[in-house]
């Protein structure tokens, strides 16, 4: 069975390596086929994948693939993690926002849009040869704004892409042993977009026992988004945030501490993964080592520019074990094949779960995954504030993507004004021919042919 990466160079690509490689019998990829824009890079991360193999139980065969369509043809899974314009795409997107004074994040306010902008063509023509070269394929969707690429992806493959994200699964995994059970014990509900969503119960035996959770201070005092947006307001809230809805609800705070540092968060990584990928390439023999200690402060630090001074380096470990994208999406492809059924958080089509919301808009929800396919589960109905953020967001991501389709540079300045981050009509005008001017990939949507 084939598994094709489109992105395959990516430093996450050892982590899908590592779970591919395990005694699943339900899951038997027996080819790993790589693809990049940049293969030098695929070649560094080959290097790593050689010397993980001699420890692991059943490691795939890694193939690369020359062109977008031999990675595509025969395969049964693809997974979509690309990353147009690269890490110094991600600089700019972040740092022209700071420089406007509003919130310069990858995914969450301008900064998300400006990478959504450049992305919706390659994922759309992504999903059109998928749909023509490999129609029983599945596509998982790793690529950010997952929520917005994966809905502008369901044109061309309907249900036959899904969109995966790890920080929810992180949130009910630290939520169940808050409470000392077991996912198995657990129901839970959950509702959002992709890096917005709330854990609005958690039930054991019929009890719903988030309320106890909430009033338990060290319990709650165990839980990374507790931490991170306090006690006080987790309690207000009634529900645990996703940890991205800091960048909301902290929007002041959050902006001024990003403004301040000396490095964004692309910036970081731009450095530290760059680092990483000529070192290797220097030194192929040690690449195994060099990308685990690089692994290990990368996830150490996840998010570390954007929290108050005294939570910068207070990350405890089981926020940052097990898990990842890379078991989710080997828990998903597990339950498909027919495998163990898994419940899982997941970016599928609304279809009525929250009426207030477009049927064909990709919403963030629990669903229970088996050989038959992918079913969301019923949620209880959203209100107030929170279906008000919802709207507001989810008609941001439909302007973008309407933008990206019909190449309107109207669309794009009034998806960037309506984001609830972007707090002037003039600064999003200004965002969005700054945004043109400095990345390639922005101006190039507006082109026609």
């Amino acid at each position: 069975m084939k598994l094709t990466i489109i992105g395959g160079g990516g430093f996450r690509v050892p982590q899908i390596f590592e779970a591919l490689s395990g005694d699943n019998d339900s899951v038997r990829i027996t080819e790993l086929c790589l693809f990049d824009a940049h293969p030098q890079r695929v070649l560094t991360i080959q290097a790593v994948l050689n010397q993980m193999a001699s420890s692991l139980p059943r490691p795939p065969r890694v193939t690369t693939a020359n062109g977008l369509d031999e990675a595509i043809i025969g395969a049964r899974f693809i997974f979509s993690a690309m990353r147009i314009s690269g890490t110094a795409g991600r600089i700019m997107d972040e740092r022209i926002a700071l420089n406007l004074g509003v919130l310069g994040q990858e995914t969450t306010g301008p900064g998300g849009l400006a990478y959504a902008l450049r992305t919706l063509p390659h994922a759309r023509d992504l999903a059109q040869r998928v749909a023509r070269l490999a129609p029983e394929a599945m596509v998982i969707n790793f690529t950010n704004p997952a929520g917005i690429i994966t809905e502008a992806m369901r044109e061309s493959l309907g249900d036959r892409v899904v969109g995966i994200c790890d920080t929810p699964i992180g949130l009910i995994r630290r939520a169940v042993h808050a409470i000392g059970a077991t996912d198995r014990q657990v129901d839970f509900d959950y509702v959002g977009l992709n890096h917005l969503g709330w854990l609005r119960s958690l039930v054991v035996d019929g009890e719903d026992k988030l309320p106890a959770l909430l009033a338990d201070d060290a319990a709650l005092e165990s839980i990374e988004e507790a931490r991170l947006m306090g006690l006080d307001w987790i309690r207000a809230l009634g529900a645990i945030p996703n940890e991205y809805l800091y960048y909301y609800y902290f929007q002041r705070e959050a902006t001024a501490r990003l403004r301040g540092s000396g490095q964004t968060r692309g910036e970081f990584l731009h450095d530290q993964q760059g680092h990483f990928y000529e070192l290797a390439c220097e030194h192929p023999d040690s690449a195994l080592e060099l990308w685990q200690r690089t692994k290990h402060e990368r996830e150490a630090s996840y998010m570390a520019e954007s929290r108050p001074e005294d939570q910068r380096s207070n990350r405890e470990a089981s926020d940052i074990e097990g898990g990842g994208y890379q078991q989710v999406a080997l828990d998903l492809m597990t339950a498909l094949l027919g495998g163990t059924p898994a419940t899982m958080i997941l970016n599928v089509a609304n279809r009525g779960l929250v009426p207030q919301l477009p049927d064909e808009a990709v919403i963030e929800v629990p669903c229970r995954v088996t050989g038959a396919g992918i079913v969301p589960m019923n949620i209880a109905p959203v209100t107030g504030e929170m279906l008000g953020l919802l709207q507001q967001l989810k008609a941001v991501e439909q302007l973008v993507i309407a933008a990206a389709k019909d190449k309107s540079e109207t669309l794009a300045w009034r998806a960037l004004a309506a984001h609830p981050l972007v707090d002037s009509i003039s600064v999003a005008k200004q965002l969005l021919q700054t945004y043109k001017e400095q990345i390639p990939g922005v101006a190039e949507v507006f082109l026609t042919p």
